[in-house]
């Protein structure tokens, strides 16, 4: 069975995926695989260049190897003051 991973979307990405979070089942091991797969159902519209990965509330790079039950942020570039 494929690890269950519970995906949190800031900013733009929650508003394109009208949603803040979600928990999906998938085989990917990475946050780059992982924010493909989302990117490409979804269309979330945003490359992993502009974006920040998060696991377990702290930023990792893009290879950073998940396991079941990892919280998974994405976090788009952030504006104001």
């Amino acid at each position: 069975m494929n690890p269950i991973y519970q995906i949190l979307y800031f900013g733009m990405l929650a508003e394109r995926r009208s949603r803040p979070e979600e928990t999906i089942h998938h085989a990917a091991r990475t946050p780059r695989v992982l924010y493909e797969h989302l990117n490409a159902i979804h269309h979330l519209g945003l490359e992993i260049t502009s974006l920040r990965a998060a696991v377990n509330d702290e930023f990792v790079s893009w290879d950073h190897s998940l396991k079941d039950g990892d919280r998974v942020a994405f976090l788009p570039p952030m504006s104001g003051g």
